[in-house]
């Protein structure tokens, strides 16, 4: 399929090798696809501990909540469980996969109003759980911000600034979720000692580089592995620790002294009633794109979940990677599994607007645009595999060696917006931003190129 020319073709706003673009966008919903949750869903239930005679409840959190929630009750109807109660907590609302289940959205990605009326519903529910119920948690990207609410003692207000100064401080989201957990109701384990002694049975799917379940939405169900001297120190290292609330920065301190318990560890009790499984990652994304590929006859390189550190630097390190491939006269498509940082630091003026994944690829662009000949066949696409990017409406975007010079053209300093972490506007204005809308998954992100 790679072996004619890439047609180049004038868009609305600049010249773009548009079938390159076809190409990717083609691949990226194939990595989607690989992470369907419906279908891993279905097939993680087959083996489910639990009697139909059993009271059972639903829980289902993140951006994948609604199709986990929709196989999870197909397939216990099939089985004759009896679903009492539960709720759906997702980015939107939609109709209910049962009449006994709430559907709610919350806030993301910091948390707000609708976060919190989610938790206090979450709280109610787990109020009336009995010995011999079973409760089915299902575990997505973005519970931490959808189902956000503070611990008791501690102010809606400072938990929003928290995820704020998080989200801006380049931190990964192992280290981000160690330090949200502390101060969040559902986190560390507490949505499992709220359940228990109900048997609770989870099924995760992951958007962390570590596939750790404690990791995964703050590990609602799962022991805190972190104490909260190394939480201390990550806002420390941070500059953050100065920043946060102080009745946060006075809860730490009698955590530290013993004063108030720490986060639950794996000795409580409540974990003896929880089982917890991985049923998808960002593995499956990248091999769904790849076999893809293969089905179309394009020769592929699947590097893996391998991406992470700063989104700039990592855009400029792959498009020269991929500058030398073409270099050597390789044709085909090249994979990348993971999730980037931005560390927005200090703007001295405005708000800037982008995401990981649009910063990855406006600093793709600008290697690119220095390329030369190498590079007029390379196309890329950056993306989340849940369909947004940042506080935006794009799911990433694309690269190639047009896209630098035609900011330039159109009246803009890319320089500029790429040091701003303001990228989003830049590339909406030649036409570089994939728009998507919520995919109804969460593996973190994709990068795939393709060279012709």
């Amino acid at each position: 399929m790679l072996d004619r020319a890439p047609d180049a073709v004038l868009n609305d706003r600049t010249a773009v090798p548009a079938r390159g673009r076809a190409l990717l966008v083609e691949l990226y919903d194939a990595a989607v696809a690989g992470a369907a949750p419906g279908p891993i869903t279905t097939n993680a239930l087959r083996d489910i501990d639990a009697r139909p005679e059993q009271r059972l409840w639903l829980f289902a959190f993140g951006k994948a909540a609604h199709p986990m929630a929709a196989a999870a009750v197909s397939s216990l109807q099939r089985t004759r469980h009896t679903i009492v109660g539960g709720v759906v907590v997702a980015p939107e609302t939609l109709p209910t996969p049962a009449a006994t289940i709430t559907t709610l959205a919350g806030d993301h990605p910091i948390p707000g109003p609708r976060s919190l009326a989610a938790a206090q519903r979450i709280g109610e529910l787990a109020a009336g759980m009995r010995s011999d119920d079973v409760a089915l948690v299902l575990i997505s990207g973005g519970a931490t911000s959808l189902i956000g609410a503070p611990l008791r003692g501690l102010q809606e207000a400072d938990l929003v600034r928290l995820y704020g100064l998080l989200l801006g401080s380049g931190l990964d989201i192992r280290e981000m979720n160690a330090v949200r957990k502390r101060f969040a109701r559902w986190g560390a384990g507490r949505l499992a000692v709220a359940l228990a002694p109900a048997r609770t049975h989870a099924l995760l799917i992951s958007d962390v580089e570590s596939d750790e379940p404690a990791d995964i939405a703050s590990g609602p169900c799962t022991p805190d592995p972190n104490t909260v001297h190394e939480v201390i120190a990550i806002l420390q290292r941070t500059g953050l620790y100065s920043r946060i609330a102080a009745s946060m920065r006075e809860y730490l301190t009698a955590v530290a002294h013993g004063a108030i318990p720490e986060t639950p560890r794996a000795t409580h009790p409540a974990f003896a009633h929880v089982s917890t499984r991985i049923i998808g990652s960002n593995r499956l994304s990248t091999e769904a794109a790849a076999r893809r590929a293969e089905e179309l006859s394009i020769p592929v390189v699947n590097e893996g979940s391998v991406l992470t550190g700063d989104a700039a630097r990592c855009g400029a390190t792959l498009a020269s990677a991929l500058l030398d491939r073409a270099r050597e006269s390789w044709r085909g498509c090249v994979i990348w599994g993971g999730e980037t940082t931005v560390q927005l630091g200090t703007v001295t003026s405005g708000t800037p607007l982008g995401g990981r994944c649009q910063e990855l690829a406006l600093a793709a662009a600008r290697v690119l645009a220095g390329g030369g000949d190498a590079a007029r066949g390379i196309t890329l696409l950056a993306a989340g595999t849940d369909g947004r990017d940042g506080p935006t409406d794009a799911a990433g975007a694309f690269a190639d060696a047009t896209v630098w010079e035609a900011i330039r053209a159109s009246g803009r300093s890319p320089e500029h917006s790429l040091a701003r972490h303001d990228s989003y506007v830049v590339l909406d204005a030649v036409g570089a931003l994939h728009r998507r809308g919520h995919t109804g998954t969460n593996v973190r992100d994709v990068v795939i190129a393709v060279l012709e």
